[in-house]
Parts: C-alpha cells; structure tokens; sequence
C-alpha cells in the first residue's frame, strides 16, 4: 500500500493511520436559525466525545429528482451566515461546490470544498477547487469504479492540489438501490490519500420515492462499523432533528438524538482496528 499521506484542514487532520474524524450536518440549509441550532447540537456531542468533528454544509441541492424539491437558501444567502457560525462556534467547514465559478467564493468561507458524486467527472469544476489552495473532498460516483477515482486524484495533483479526499457513497445496483463494496475503501487506500466513509448517502434509494429519493436508515450503522474496521480516515453522515420532517433525504438521514451513541461505537470500532492493524500488517 502506498505511503498514507496527511491532510490538514482548518483545525482538524485526516489520513487513513489516524483516529476517525467525522463529518456531519443535515442534508441541506432549510434556515439560518435550524441548521445553526443543528450545527450547536453537534458541536456539544463531538465536544462531549473529544472528537474531531467537521461540520457540512450545503446551500443547495442542484441534483435533486424533482424540479418541484426544496433546493436550499442559495450561495449568497448562505456563505456570510456559514463564515459568521464557523467563526462562532470554532468549527471546521466542509461545503458542496457544484459550478466552477462558486469555487473561489465558496473557499472564502469554507476549509474544505466538497465536489458532489454526480458531479465528480467534471474537469472544470475538479481544477477550480483546486486552484483556491483548500482541501478538496470528492465523493466518487455512484457510476464509477475505484480505479477510476484515480483519474480524480490526477486531475487534481495536475493543478498542484495536495489536499486531496475521496469519499465512498455507495454504487448503482441496478434500478433505485445501492450497495457498498467495501474492496473499494481499500482500493482508494492505495492512492495514498484520506478516504472518507459516507454511511448516509450509502442507504438512499435513488429516485425511490418517485419524485424524491428514498432510503433504509437502519443500514447507517452496520455499514459504518464495517467501513470504521477497514482503518479509514473518516466518516461522513447528514443528521436532523426530525428525518420524517426534512426537507431533503429524510429517509436516509441519521436521526440527531442517535448521533452521540453512534459516534461513541464506531470510535470504539476504530480503536479496534488500530490494534488489528498493527498485528495484521504484514499478512499479504
């Protein structure tokens, strides 16, 4: 396996031979004032935890299955808020870039800039990330193979980036399912960079619902222990007070009252999978 490089952004530091980090949020910015209380809520169990935390943002949904869906409050509406929070609660900030030319503005807020998994193909939008200097997580497609995401981490190496995350959500299973295949942690490992571990967006069910995607929640753990056992860097989930009243992936979402037990288990889990690797090391 290639040597595990390290990323640091903000306060926070990734790589595949440290403890987990996580990063967590719900799905989108319904308010101000909600996701700001979502934002509190988790920054007092992560502190509680004494664990690394990033707190994820989106300010809007560009990809949702029906025209008629809640999208979010917009950029401008957002980034003054997220820098203003940010600074507040003394928090790392990942947030979700889709065109090239929110890149540059976005950067002036957050610490890391996530490129959706539809959108992980796009050359264009890959070098505008990277030309802003931040940390760069791309969560690869459901379409895409693990080798491939190779060509995502070229593609950003060629513009000089060296804060570079994958991130594993999950791929097409024939029609409006998903399955994990969790060779492709492994895989990614080997490209050197921090591989995170979406346990959220793993159990949607693609267009499921009809006009919205569906979901299975009680998958959101079991597949985080698996991916925790594996020695990654990280772990992503979208959390909310009231899935059943979200405004996008409800179905999918952890609910925000379950997120300090889970942590707690899966950080146990990545304990685990230190001393297993340390033993386990040498076997081919």
């Amino acid at each position: 396996m290639a040597k595990q490089k390290t990323v640091k952004a903000g306060s926070v530091v990734f790589s595949n031979d440290r403890p987990l980090v996580y990063i967590a949020g719900p799905c989108v910015i319904e308010t101000p004032k909600s996701y700001a209380a979502e934002a509190v809520e988790l920054k007092k169990v992560f502190s509680a935890l004494k664990t690394p935390f990033v707190l994820k943002a989106s300010f809007d949904k560009a990809n949702r299955t029906s025209h008629n869906s809640f999208r979010g409050v917009g950029m401008e509406s957002a980034l003054d808020f997220l820098k203003d929070l940010k600074n507040r609660l003394g928090v790392t900030l990942l947030v979700d870039v889709h065109e090239p030319a929110q890149a540059a503005r976005v950067a002036e807020a957050a610490d890391i800039l996530q490129i959706p998994a539809f959108m992980c193909r796009q050359t264009d939008l890959l070098f505008a990330c990277a030309d802003t200097g931040r940390t760069v997580n791309v969560k690869k497609g459901q379409f895409l193979s693990p080798w491939e995401a190779e060509n995502i981490v070229k593609k950003l190496e060629s513009r000089g980036a060296k804060g570079i995350m994958l991130t594993e959500r999950g791929s097409s299973f024939g029609y409006g399912n998903l399955v994990v295949d969790m060779r492709s942690l492994e895989i990614m490992k080997d490209f050197g960079y921090p591989v995170i571990f979406d346990c959220t967006h793993s159990v949607q069910r693609p267009g499921g619902l009809g006009t919205a995607t569906g979901g299975d929640r009680r998958f959101i753990l079991p597949l985080a222990k698996a991916a925790a056992s594996l020695k990654i860097a990280g772990l992503f989930f979208e959390a909310h007070p009231r899935p059943e009243k979200a405004l996008s992936d409800g179905p999918n979402s952890l609910r925000l009252d379950s997120v300090k037990a889970m942590v707690a288990a899966l950080n146990r889990v990545d304990r685990l999978a230190a001393e297993l690797q340390d033993i386990t090391g040498d076997i081919k």
